[in-house]
């Protein structure tokens, strides 16, 4: 099988290519990647069956090259930082919006299988106390310009199945954590800054929930849509793993030896979600996938070690996040 990953220079995109490569040796991966900031050949596998391709997704000529050659697109391109969304939108529509439509009118030429990754932020928020959680059928309420063009892009693909017959499926994820994560995010900012010997910085009361998958478990389940999904179907992915930001962080900080209140509260994000939680049971029930991190404080910990023992991939980043939080005052 041929693949094509956009975005696999990505945190989850390169840990897919790094999962297919280690479980599937029939398998050869083409990454499309622009590498922007988030974006680093350094977290794709050195192996003869994956070549990367540094282009735009909005780039039709690149992109029909590359899909005319492909078995399956695996579209995981996408901006999707919240802070930098509130202060500069347009990279978000032109990659999750054009960027999409680009991938999208390539595949229906070819007559190529596209799997869409999307992201929970499309159905807006929950309230804490609120015992409901996402389903395929929850009506899309984003918040962000980040999550409002991912809804943006989910929308085009199920056009793209009912209009034209695509052979397409869309998964919704819940919140990722693991190696190769760029360090502006939430969890990696926390452990790169006690590294540091920073204290974390915690948006206001630190109340808003996330429902935390590990990125191998969300892969596996990626894998699960592509051989066994219905074409046209929405798979939701997340494994329990609700987990509010003031615990995340404490967690941490009591993992790497510090006391747990060790960290600050700074002002909270502009439309700042209150709680996410994904209902996965059509996923579990119909494909069979399970997830293996199902004790986040384990998975948390094997993070810590990894960003402990990578210090040389994540150092470059540093700086230069933390020079635009401190401008933004976060």
């Amino acid at each position: 099988m041929k693949v094509l990953v956009t975005g696999g220079a990505g945190f989850i995109g390169a840990n897919f290519v790094r999962r297919t490569i280690a479980t599937r040796p029939d398998t050869d991966v083409t990454v499309l990647d622009a590498l922007t900031y988030a974006g680093n050949a350094a977290s794709l596998p050195s192996d003869e069956r994956v070549t990367l391709v540094k282009g735009d997704i909005a780039d039709a000529d690149t992109v029909d090259e590359l899909v005319r050659t492909t078995d399956v697109v695996v579209h995981f391109a996408a901006e999707s930082h919240n802070d930098n969304s509130l202060h500069d939108p347009w990279p978000f529509v032109q990659t999750n919006v054009i960027g999409t439509y680009t991938i999208l009118e390539a595949c229906r030429r070819h007559g190529v299988r596209l799997h869409h990754i999307s992201t929970d932020e499309v159905y807006g928020d929950l309230e804490l106390d609120d015992p409901a959680k996402f389903t395929p059928a929850t009506p899309y309420n984003p918040s962000s310009p980040y999550s409002s063009t991912k809804a943006s892009s989910d929308l085009l693909v199920r056009a793209w199945v009912r209009s034209f017959g695509l052979e397409a499926t869309i998964s919704n994820c819940s919140n990722n954590y693991g190696p190769f994560q760029h360090v502006e995010k939430f969890i990696p900012r926390q452990i790169t800054n006690i590294i540091d010997g920073v204290r974390p910085k915690l948006y206001g009361a630190g109340l808003n929930v996330r429902d935390w998958i590990h990125v191998d478990d969300h892969n596996d389940a990626v894998w699960s849509i592509i051989d066994g999904g219905r074409i046209g179907e929405t798979y939701l992915i997340g494994a329990d793993g609700e987990v509010d930001n003031k615990t995340v962080v404490e967690t941490i900080l009591a993992e790497m030896g510090f006391e747990p209140d060790a960290y600050d509260h700074v002002s909270d994000r502009p439309g700042h979600d209150l709680r996410y939680a994904i209902d996965a049971s059509r996923t579990r029930d119909e494909l069979g996938w399970e997830p293996t991190y199902i004790d986040f404080a384990s998975g948390l910990r094997a993070t810590i070690a990894w960003y402990r023992d990578n210090e040389p991939w994540w150092r470059a980043q540093k700086h230069a996040t933390e020079l635009k939080y401190e401008q933004l005052g976060r």
